[in-house]
């Protein structure tokens, strides 16, 4: 598991999916340039798809059951993808075990974590997102993050820490409105029983999470894993050595930061400067 970049099970069944896409395609005698602008869609995403890089959209899928004549088999076949819509590849495997978590502890250094933000403050960040998304793309991944945020209600016995850089909640992402909206949540979910907000502060000049953000969790067998996240990829890690070394770092991290008292404080005082 250590050093994969998405789930084995996601991933196989978006190379089975293109895989079919592929078979049908070649079925009706059609190239990849034939057949792309008869589904709405770019040669790129075609063969994206049909390598298992990309997953496909609903309306992808009935284009293609359409012009392939497939018999409903791309229809059944795209059933074992709507579970991973809206989500990355490679972070598919740990949203998943998200849902099962019995403890999740995240250190974020860039902006808020996925499961505080906001519904605006998240669609900012998928519409300045390099290169531009479609609005598909962007509704199908609303839709996944309003989605994973239910957690934190869902599962009232799931203990949720999260450690955020102080700057990382400075900005403004979105404008002073989206903002102000942002650090309210942040305040309203911090008085759930089952969720622990803690600020980094600026004025720390060095801390043990330095080299980066990652995230920790233990799964209902008591076993801990975690993950690192790139640009465009993820690394679910579960060698024991690596984890353990993480864990040390966020507990170090927890005594670094604000308490969850003070980190309160400063994010009542932040929503008054807005």
């Amino acid at each position: 598991m250590a050093g994969s970049n998405s789930g084995p099970e996601s991933s196989a069944s978006l190379r089975v999916f293109g895989a079919l896409v592929k078979f049908f395609r070649k079925q009706a005698g059609m190239t990849q340039e034939e057949f792309a602008p008869q589904v709405g869609y770019s040669v790129e995403t075609v063969a994206s798809i049909e390598q298992g890089r990309r997953l496909p959209s609903g309306k992808f899928v009935d284009a293609a059951e359409r012009v392939l004549d497939s018999g409903g088999a791309l229809k059944e076949a795209a059933k074992y993808l709507e579970r991973t819509k809206g989500l990355a590849n490679w972070f598919v495997q740990w949203a998943e075990l998200e849902k099962e978590a019995i403890c999740l502890y995240i250190y974020e250094s860039r902006m808020t974590p996925g499961l505080l933000q906001v519904e605006p403050y998240a669609k900012t960040l998928f519409e300045e997102q390099v290169p531009l998304m479609s609005e598909e793309d962007i509704e199908e991944k609303q839709i996944a993050r309003l989605e994973r945020m239910e957690l934190l209600t869902r599962r009232p016995n799931t203990v949720f820490c999260f450690i955020i850089e102080e700057h990382a909640i400075r900005r403004q992402i979105g404008g002073p409105e989206v903002h102000r909206a942002q650090i309210e949540h942040l305040l309203h979910m911090a008085e759930q029983r089952n969720v622990e907000i803690q600020v980094m502060p600026q004025s720390r000049d060095h801390h043990s999470g330095i080299d980066g953000p990652f995230q920790l969790l233990e799964t209902p067998e008591h076993r801990l894993l975690a993950y690192s996240e790139g640009q465009k990829n993820g690394l679910l890690i579960s060698d024991p050595a690596v984890v353990s070394m993480l864990q040390l770092r966020y507990a170090r991290m927890r005594s670094q930061a604000l308490s969850p008292e003070d980190s309160l404080s400063l994010l009542r005082e932040i929503r008054g400067a807005v």
